[in-house]
Formats: C-alpha cells, structure tokens, sequence
C-alpha cells in the first residue's frame, strides 16, 4: 500500500467510527431488542423471546390497517409528486426574466419544516370553516363543510397532497438540473427534421431524464413511508392517520414497548429497504 492510499485509509477513520457507532451500532442494538420482551412498565421483566414480537406485529390488525394507509400515501404522492414536479421543472427550465424568481419560490416549501407544512396545510383542510371549506361552498360546489380529517380516505389523500408539496420543489430542481444538461444541437436537429414538440418530449427529453426521474420516484416513496411530524400536525395521533410510523410510535413510546417498536422497525426498514432495491437497481439499468 503506497502513501497516497494509506493517507485516504486514515482520513476515513473519524466518519467510520461515528457510522460505526451512531448508524451501525444502533441497528444492531435495536435488532436484539426486537428479540426480547422488553416494556418499559415491566423493567424487571425484559427477557428473551425470539420472534415473538415480530409474529405478534404480522397477526395484528392495526399494522395492516397502517401498512395500508401508508400504501394509499405512497400511490397518490407518486402520482401527485411525479407528474407536478415533471410539469414544475419543465415550465422552470422556460427561459425567462422570472425564471430565477419562480425557482427561489418553488423551493419554500421544501425549505419549511414538516410541522410548518401540517400546520399551514391544517389551517387549509380545516374540518370546520377552513379555506378549502370556504372556497368549495363560496363556489356553490359543497353546501355544508367537509369533514376532511375525520374520514379514513379523505384523511390520506390530504396527507399525500401536503406530502407532495413539500417534496415536488426538490424533485422540480432534479429535473431542471437534467433538463438543463441536454445539448440544444439535439433540438436543433429535431426541428430540421420536422419533429413537433410532443415528439421531441417523447424521443429526446423524456428518455436523457430517465435517470432523475427514478431518483424522483425514490425521493418521493421515501418521503411518502417517513411521513410523520405532517400527520401528527394535521390529526394528530388518531386512529383513522394511522400509518406505519404513527403505529410505531404509539406502541415504543406511548404503550412503552420498546421490543415491540424496535420488530416494527426493523419491518418497516426491511420494506424500505425492498422497495430502495428495486429503484435502484432500475436506475442502474438505465445508466448503463
């Protein structure tokens, strides 16, 4: 080994000690609590029993009633998230006078904490006499106001709404950055040949920004399953927001069970981590 690398090899010594020790250690000591009976209300009772908790979580009603909510979060901020922030980078990469101004104002929402978020959007979707209300019965659309956090459905579209608005600015400024590495000879070429705007779309821009459209989709899923400070803004602990983390929140630090919290998250990192591996492994695809 010359000098040049041995230098590299010690420079990575104080970040592998912290990975080491705030990442790696943690994961471990979480996955032997997973395996233990481990309440807080018992301190003199923690004792080993294998899988136990994790058979305990698959024979539960409400994980598969949070495994679904957070599904139906999932699908409609793909769906929001993807197209809006499609649409978003391409009206940004418009060149313009306001083009810098829109991008700074495009991002706030990204900037703005998730409680900031859930509180704003909680003023919106108020079940009373909020904005949404206001405007939909000003409108003559509604004649009493909606519900809108009370109902299971209604409650998780809501939710994909303010969790797509928080994370389409990123994902806006993901696709303007590719959009703007595109050679303009490649347009140039297209217009020669006839091609109309649809048909460049389709057979120059879409297939060079195939590979930020799949960190979009990651970006987008992952903030979709980490959804949390939005939800407890918005509703709350309550049943019907139940999602993944908010059912493991209640059982580790409300019910105090913390062999049981730590069996949740390990599946809930386990599923992450699938859907993580499929993203990914697509996206190398496309790369090469």
């Amino acid at each position: 080994m010359n000098k040049k690398n041995l230098t590299s090899w010690i420079l990575l010594i104080p970040v592998s000690v912290i990975m080491l020790f705030l990442v790696v250690y943690p994961i471990f000591k979480t996955f032997l609590f997973s395996l233990d009976r481990f309440n807080l209300t018992e301190p003199g009772n923690i004792k080993f029993i294998g899988l136990k908790n994790y058979i305990k979580v698959f024979k539960s009603g409400d994980f598969y009633y949070s495994l679904i909510n957070s599904l139906i979060i999932i699908a409609f901020v793909i769906i929001l998230g993807f197209t809006c922030s499609l649409l978003v980078g391409l009206l940004l990469n418009k060149k313009s006078r306001l083009s810098p101004v829109l991008t700074a104002i495009a991002i706030i929402p990204w900037a703005l904490p998730p409680v900031v978020n859930g509180i704003i959007w909680k003023f919106i979707f108020y079940p009373g006499y909020g904005l949404a209300n206001k405007i939909l019965i000003n409108s003559g659309l509604i004649n009493e106001p909606i519900t809108w956090t009370t109902n299971r459905y209604i409650l998780m579209i809501v939710i994909s709404i303010v969790v797509a608005w928080r994370v389409i600015p990123f994902c806006a400024i993901v696709v303007l950055a590719n959009l703007q590495t595109i050679p303009s000879e490649l347009y140039e070429a297209a217009k020669v040949d006839g091609a109309t705007k649809v048909k460049e779309f389709f057979e120059i821009t879409l297939p060079l920004i195939l590979p930020s459209l799949t960190l979009i989709l990651i970006n987008l899923t992952i903030s979709a399953i980490n959804v949390f400070d939005e939800i407890v803004a918005l509703n709350g602990y309550a049943f019907e927001g139940q999602t993944l983390l908010i059912y493991n929140y209640m059982n580790t630090f409300s019910f105090m069970n913390f062999g049981l919290g730590s069996a949740i998250t390990y599946i809930i990192m386990i599923l992450s981590g699938i859907i993580g591996y499929f993203y990914i492994r697509t996206m190398s695809k496309d790369i090469i």
